[in-house]
């Protein structure tokens, strides 16, 4: 008798959780760069609410999208090779959706064609250098 698995059962493995760990950390990271670079560093003190409140589009993009689209999935833990393409995979979908919750009234800061491209370059770039560092310690 065959075994039945959900659809989430075979995107999800527990061996991947330091890539979702990481990648949350460098996705705030990425913002947190972007709000000091237009902000100042102060910003991050005088505004902390502000400072998470950019993050958080991208932060439940990112939960919703790469789950679906393998960044977990039982490849991903395995190397560098697969994990860095479907992260960047991931992302790409995810900037999209990130920057079109931004835009909503929820949330301040809308989001511009050139926001839009910075946040899926440099995303997929930090994302890509995270998970290529990873597999090369572990």
């Amino acid at each position: 008798m065959a075994t039945s698995t959900s659809f989430l059962e075979e995107r999800l493995d527990a061996g991947a959780l330091p890539l979702a760990v990481g990648d949350i950390l460098v996705i705030f990271l990425l913002v947190t760069v972007g709000v000091v670079q237009h902000n100042g560093v102060s910003y991050l003190s005088a505004n902390p609410v502000g400072w998470v409140l950019t993050a958080v589009p991208f932060i439940i993009a990112w939960a919703l999208v790469a789950p679906l689209l393998g960044a977990y999935s039982p490849g991903a833990a395995e190397s560098a090779k697969s994990a860095v393409p479907l992260a960047i995979r991931s992302w790409l979908v995810a900037a999209i959706l990130g920057a079109v919750i931004r835009w909503t009234p929820l949330f301040e800061g809308g989001a511009e064609p050139v926001f839009i491209a910075v946040m899926l370059v440099l995303g997929s770039l930090a994302l890509g250098v995270w998970r290529t560092v990873y597999f090369r310690i572990v």
